[in-house]
């Protein structure tokens, strides 16, 4: 049973903390006011347990998230943040808070020259599939690349709950950003996570999701479905001769998207390309794509 239910999960309010789950472990989500485009109404940060409490996804360095958090927090001890990846929105308030709180740092570091967040800095080496023993609970880590390279899912083993990041989003697919994501590595990542004895997923953006073999079989069949338009379009558009470009295969293959967002569909696109150009499928030369099946 779901403590709150999918309509009370759609009123998502900055600093609030929301139980989440069955209650077999206590489980609030407090939501960061980063409510953008990319990450829609904002990070969420998952606090774990009673006394000795565990943190998920800390969120952006912003003040007034920081002090939400410490505020649920209170008197309590927080030994553990994990942190499922290091972009802008999920890990910069790792560092800050770990240092008032002396919280243990759980995760994987960012790609040297990625951009993305080097303040985080794990405690030690996190290895695949190994279980951290948090007083009450226990949380295993689940490496899943592909949004990006470092990306890890963490399962709350008593809830089954899997804290999925931008692995799994709620009514949406996340975006995956060459060259340290690879669609490949990601849709490999959806088939291990499928595997997993798992009941929740909690995503870093958007609602609880209840039926993760639902989720994860439609997440694969959207992937699959676009990859087809992109060989589709490659076979009528991309023979040697006349061999496309990323933008121009971009308005093809996402023609069911607003254009607004193509900036970011043809990221997407790119790691479907180089997947397919790993596979022996795809070809591209002086910055032009063609089919090699053919």
């Amino acid at each position: 049973m779901i403590i709150v239910s999918k309509e009370e999960e759609s009123h998502f309010i900055a600093g609030e903390a929301v139980p989440v789950g069955s209650g077999a472990v206590s489980v609030q989500r407090i939501l960061a006011g980063n409510a953008s485009m990319m990450t829609g109404p904002g990070t969420n940060s998952y606090l774990l347990g009673n006394q000795e409490l565990a943190l998920v996804d800390p969120g952006p360095n912003d003040p007034a998230h920081v002090d939400a958090l410490l505020r649920h927090i209170g008197s309590r001890e927080l030994k553990w943040i994990f942190v499922t990846h290091t972009h802008g929105d999920h890990s910069p308030a790792a560092a800050q808070i770990s240092a008032q709180t002396g919280a243990r740092l759980i995760g994987l570091q960012a790609p040297e020259g990625s951009g993305q967040d080097p303040s985080f800095k794990p405690s030690g080496m996190l290895e695949d599939g190994e279980s951290i023993a948090c007083g009450s609970f226990n949380v295993s880590a689940h490496f899943t690349p592909g949004h990006v390279s470092n990306h890890v899912c963490f399962l709350l083993e008593e809830e089954q709950m899997l804290f999925t990041g931008d692995h799994i989003l709620e009514g949406t697919t996340p975006v995956i950003l060459p060259p340290y994501g690879h669609m490949g590595q990601y849709l490999a990542s959806l088939e291990k996570v499928r595997d997993l004895n798992v009941r929740s997923l909690a995503p870093g953006h958007g609602s609880i999701m209840d039926s993760p073999q639902t989720v994860i079989d439609t997440l694969v069949r959207h992937r699959l479905r676009r990859e087809s338009k992109i060989k589709n379009a490659l076979k009528a558009f991309g023979s040697p001769e006349r061999a496309v470009t990323l933008d121009a295969l971009t308005k093809l293959v996402y023609d069911d998207v607003p254009q607004r967002l193509h900036v970011w569909a043809s990221k997407t696109l790119l790691a479907h390309l180089i997947k397919l150009q790993d596979e022996g499928w795809a070809c591209l030369a002086h910055e032009n794509w063609y089919c090699l099946d053919e």
